[in-house]
C-alpha cells in the first residue's frame, strides 16, 4: 500500500462483521422466510442461504464502493493498493474466503488476513 492509513483495531473489525452478518441473516429470512429460513439457522440449509446472501451483499457493496454496511457504521473501508475499491471479482474471492474464518485469523503484522493478502485488499479506518 503506497499511502498511510490509519489501521483499525480487531474490536471495529468484528462489530463490522456481526452488523454485516446480522443484516444478511435478516435479508435472507426476507427474501427465503416462505421457503422455511429461519434465523438463528435452524440448520445447515439456513446457514448455507444465510452465507450465500453473506457474500453477495458484501461482495457488491465492498467491490462497488469500498465498505459494507457495517465497514460504513464503525468507519472503516476497504481499498487497494491506490485506494480506490478492489472491484466485485476480488471482493468475491475476498468474502468467500472471510466466511471460511480461518484466513481472517491469520494475520500479517499490518493485520491483514489472508483473504486481504488473496485480494490485494486492506481495511482502514475511513
Amino acid at each position: 500500500m503506497t499511502e498511510t492509513y490509519d489501521e483499525p483495531s480487531l474490536g471495529r473489525r468484528i462489530v463490522a462483521l456481526l452488523i454485516d452478518w446480522v443484516i444478511a441473516s435478516l435479508s435472507a429470512v426476507a427474501l427465503f422466510g416462505s421457503a422455511g429460513v429461519q434465523f438463528p439457522p435452524a440448520g445447515i440449509r439456513d446457514q448455507l442461504i444465510i452465507n450465500g446472501v453473506f457474500v453477495l451483499e458484501v461482495s457488491i457493496l465492498l467491490g462497488l464502493v469500498g465498505f459494507s454496511i457495517g465497514k460504513r457504521v464503525m468507519g472503516l473501508r476497504l481499498i487497494n493498493p491506490d485506494g480506490r475499491p478492489i472491484g466485485i471479482p476480488r471482493a468475491v474471492l475476498r468474502t468467500v474466503l472471510l466466511s471460511f474464518v480461518i484466513p481472517a485469523i491469520i494475520m500479517t503484522e499490518d493485520k491483514r488476513g489472508l483473504h486481504d493478502l488473496a485480494a490485494g485488499s486492506k481495511v482502514v479506518r475511513a
